[in-house]
């Protein structure tokens, strides 16, 4: 079986795209998972996910981002989807990353890139997630989301935070009381045990905890994952607590667990896909199936359910 390090270790070395592409079998698991490499593909498959009854959010894949003048086309890239979406009258939302941004060259350049996004978002009536990455950034991804929250309403800026590092409850104790929209996921970054948990059982067990005090706080949150005990508890706590369909949403990638993707759409909850489109799709590709090695075998089977 092949190991998550050894799929975290590929997911680095974006030259490996090339010679893996030649495998046809490779070429049709990407576009399962990735929408493709323009806006307009991005927008197809949008398309056709509104009409399942979902929403989506538009993520521009692009880790290669190394100097101010490439943020720069990122910021125009997300200029380019907020007009699409007007234009299409998609129903869809924008999600970010700041390392695209320029977070590692430097937080304020990041920051003001971000805000011309938001900006712009803000005024046509839209909204813009925040996403995070690993945990080197995770400071400063929380940082920079504040000021820009500071700015902007709770209903045009969002962040997301990961339940696999340990500090993550109380970053979400911290964010409510701005308030703030969450979304929670468990996390898919290679990270070590001092500042995440190692097993499983641990992650499900703080994510179905932030879970709850999401869901508690009266503000509409985003409930991120495919996996089938963590969607049981979250309806199983609503249910419970009176907490309305329409009160949060549940969250899914794109081309995963599309069978669940539709079953709860169908069940009248609000569901919202991620749909990552671009040309440096490869390591996003391969951290989707570091998540969990037995990722590739559900691949493949997925792949002839369709």
């Amino acid at each position: 079986m092949v190991t998550r390090s050894v799929l975290i270790y590929l997911s680095q070395h974006e030259g490996l795209k090339d010679f893996a592409t030649r495998f046809q079998l490779f070429k049709k698991l990407t576009t399962r998972f990735v929408a493709g490499e323009t806006i307009e593909e991005a927008v197809a498959a949008i398309r056709k996910i509104n009409d399942a009854g979902c929403g989506a959010s538009f993520d521009h894949l692009n880790e290669s981002v190394a100097s101010a003048a490439e943020t720069k086309a990122e910021v125009s890239e997300y200029s380019n989807i907020l007009e699409r979406i007007d234009a299409t009258g998609i129903n869809s939302n924008v999600s970010i990353k700041l390392s695209q941004f320029g977070l590692e060259i430097d937080p304020e350049l990041a920051y003001q890139n971000a805000r011309v996004v938001v900006e712009d978002a803000a005024r046509r009536g839209n909204f813009v997630r925040v996403d995070m990455e690993g945990s080197k950034v995770t400071q400063a991804t929380i940082d920079t989301f504040k000021r820009l929250r500071a700015e902007f309403g709770l209903n045009e800026v969002g962040i997301v935070l990961q339940s696999y590092l340990y500090r993550t409850f109380e970053d979400a104790q911290e964010l409510l009381k701005i308030p703030a929209r969450i979304r929670i996921c468990k996390g898919a970054y290679n990270e070590p045990p001092e500042v995440a948990y190692p097993e499983k059982k641990d992650v499900d067990e703080n994510y179905v905890r932030v879970m709850k005090l999401l869901l508690s706080s009266g503000i509409y949150h985003g409930i991120a994952t495919h996996d089938p005990k963590m969607i049981e508890a979250t309806i199983q706590f609503a249910q419970q607590q009176g907490i309305g369909k329409d009160a949060f949403e549940f969250q899914m990638l794109y081309g995963v667990r599309r069978d669940l993707q539709t079953q709860l759409a169908r069940d009248g909850y609000n569901l919202r896909v991620y749909v990552p489109y671009g040309k440096h799709w490869y390591p996003y590709f391969m951290r989707r199936l570091a998540e969990r090695p037995a990722n590739i075998w559900f691949v493949m089977k997925n792949m002839l359910k369709g």
